[in-house]
């Protein structure tokens, strides 16, 4: 096993450029989901501090604010230097508390210097207009200007690149922000503080505070020197904040939960189609919102693709993810193994069968098998709820038309795939299906350069691509009168 590095395992929150504990010196405990050993402490912090870091935030954006596009740009190139030349430590940092492996580690790592390498570009190109006047004497300028304090709230599987898609447009567009890492999987946000730190960022423009979602939470959409939230998780927990944030009309963007089909015809290449489908279903163990929830196959090759499915299941490696070679690391924790167990019990009681996986790992603790449940049927849960585990059940269906309306039919509408060779089926299929990530004969599809977000209750705005700065910047017109021409 590689020797974990802890330069970047702060255990104090970051506010204001300096490294504080809470105010009542309460801690929490930080395990390692692979071992279960307890690896560290974080601060259990609430709304004093919280408030805190808020005021830090808003005393810095009132300087921030001014500096120039160019010079975040370059902040922003030095960040993204300092998260590449230290890639490794901050993987095996991620794997160690979050317990993917070190493959997915250090992919995610990289993703996250993308994203802030892609905003230090997009910082120099948040463009204004210059509208044709209707009078005159007059001018009318568009600018764009950043909306203040950010309170951005992220989750525990992907630690690392959810802050990155935050911190990297806020500072791009010259907003300060105030970032709450998910409990379980805390070191990967406040190695954020470090990070910023090494780049030059001045104090006060990004602070990170652990603890009570409750109480950071609360304070975030109450206070009005917060301007913005940005939130990746769960629908329910999106639709409380887009409440409370109502109070001081805050603008809010969120990435909520998901119900992705993965829908495979009968001209699918039936090979790609399986190598897709397991990408799709097990990175990250199940415990992504993009990661597929519904297999729906075409009934000539249903058979044949149940087949093949099972049989990539079994292959996968499981392990600790530190281990080199890990495929499949554990479950966040036990919670997450009792969730997929009783899933995986009502399906059996309603029909399902289980031909791969279906149990908890001979290696113990929360690993479990990579699952594949054949027969499945829209009165499973699965069918509505989202998993966030390793199981693949697999529905089959007779037409396109048929594909499409199951494939629709959820309150939910984040990411899809589907496998087709025919150029009419997928633009077709592309069109009907109302997601707002679609991948067409690809399996993993979520880059830098293109927005991430949904459709109906799985979110409101989008990261990454163009789009991405847009929620971090107001409009504002400027009418310049008087000028005698």
């Amino acid at each position: 096993m590689l020797a974990i590095s802890e330069q970047y395992k702060k255990q104090a929150n970051f506010i204001g450029g300096e490294w504080v504990n809470a105010d009542s010196g309460e801690t929490l405990d930080v395990n390692n989901p692979a071992t279960g050993e307890i690896i560290g402490t974080i601060p259990k912090s609430g709304k004093a501090e919280t408030r805190r870091a808020i005021e830090a935030a808003q005393a810095a954006f009132l300087t921030f604010r001014k500096i120039s596009a160019l010079d975040r740009s370059k902040m922003l190139r030095r960040l993204h230097d300092v998260i590449m030349d230290n890639q490794e430590s901050l993987a095996q940092l991620l794997s160690m508390e979050q317990g993917k492996s070190l493959f997915e580690a250090r992919g995610e790592v990289g993703m996250s210097a993308a994203y802030v390498l892609w905003y230090a570009e997009e910082a120099r190109r948040t463009y204004g207009d210059v509208v044709p006047s209707p009078w005159a004497d007059r001018r009318i300028l568009v600018t764009k200007e950043p909306v203040g304090v950010v309170a951005a709230i992220t989750p525990w599987n992907f630690p690392a690149s959810m802050l990155a898609r935050k911190i990297g447009p806020a500072i791009a567009a010259g907003c300060t922000i105030v970032a709450k890492p998910a409990t379980q999987t805390p070191y990967s946000g406040l190695a954020w503080g470090l990070l910023a730190e090494e780049a030059g960022i001045p104090a006060g423009v990004v602070n990170i505070v652990t603890g009570s979602a409750s109480e950071i939470g609360g304070e975030i959409t109450k206070n009005p020197l917060v301007r913005k939230i940005t939130f990746t998780g769960s629908t329910e927990v999106g639709k409380l904040l887009l409440k409370q944030a109502a109070g001081t009309v805050k603008k809010v963007s969120m990435e909520l939960g998901g119900n992705a089909p993965f829908l495979v015809f009968n001209d699918a290449d039936l090979e790609r189609a399986v190598e897709g489908a397991i990408a799709a279903k097990f990175r990250n163990s199940g415990q992504t919102c993009v990661c597929t929830n519904r297999f729906l196959v075409q009934s000539k090759i249903y058979n044949k693709f149940v087949e093949r499915l099972a049989e990539a299941s079994d292959a996968l490696k499981v392990g600790n993810g530190m281990d080199e070679g890990t495929q499949q690391g554990p479950l966040i924790d036990m919670n997450a193994v009792e969730s997929v167990e009783s899933m995986i019990e009502d399906a059996v009681k309603k029909g399902g069968k289980v031909v791969a996986g279906g149990k908890r790992h001979s290696l113990g603790g929360s690993f479990f098998e990579p699952t594949v449940i054949a027969n499945a049927k829209a009165r499973m849960r699965f069918t509505k709820e989202e998993i966030f585990g390793p199981i693949a059940p697999v529905y089959k269906f007779k037409s396109e038309e048929e594909a499409i309306d199951l494939a629709n039919n959820t309150l939910f509408g984040l990411a899809c795939y589907f496998y087709t060779q025919d150029l009419g089926r997928a633009y077709r299929v592309m069109e009907g299906l109302k997601y707002g990530l679609v991948g067409v004969n690809e399996g993993v599809i979520t880059t830098v350069e293109a927005p991430f977000g949904g459709m109906k209750e799985s979110g409101l705005g989008k990261e990454g691509g163009h789009q991405g700065i847009e929620d971090y910047l107001d409009t504002k017109y400027v009418c310049i009168g008087g000028l005698g021409m």
